[in-house]
């Protein structure tokens, strides 16, 4: 049976990043009972960077707020909100808040589904 929830993520503790910025996990099973499924929203300060991957799961990062850059297969490209990017399993990138900016990141990770 589908189980609806409201969750305020302002009242989520924040925990800081190694390397710089905060998370706060948003859908876990602790909090929601999401067993395949793990939400994350990433604050990254001016000049910050976060690594996501390699990990042998899917990665959905979606741009909230702010502006940066992500560097993947050694290209970086610019990103503003509304830029997103899915990362298969083994694929990774690093996002980075511009100078002087701010970024909001919602990070969805979910499992490879065995065939």
């Amino acid at each position: 049976m589908p189980q609806t929830l409201f969750i305020d993520t302002t009242n989520l503790p924040r925990q800081k990043m190694t390397g710089g910025g905060e998370m706060t996990e948003f859908l876990n099973e602790a909090l929601t009972g999401a067993r395949n499924v793990v939400g994350t929203l990433r604050w990254l300060g001016a000049g910050e960077r976060f690594a996501a991957g390699p990990s042998d799961r899917h990665q959905l990062l979606y741009l909230m707020e702010g502006s940066g850059s992500i560097t993947l297969e050694g290209k970086t490209h610019a990103v503003t909100p509304g830029m997103g990017l899915y990362l298969g399993p083994s694929e990774s990138a690093t996002i980075q808040a511009a100078p002087g900016a701010t970024l909001k990141i919602f990070h969805l990770v979910v499992p490879r589904i065995p065939r």
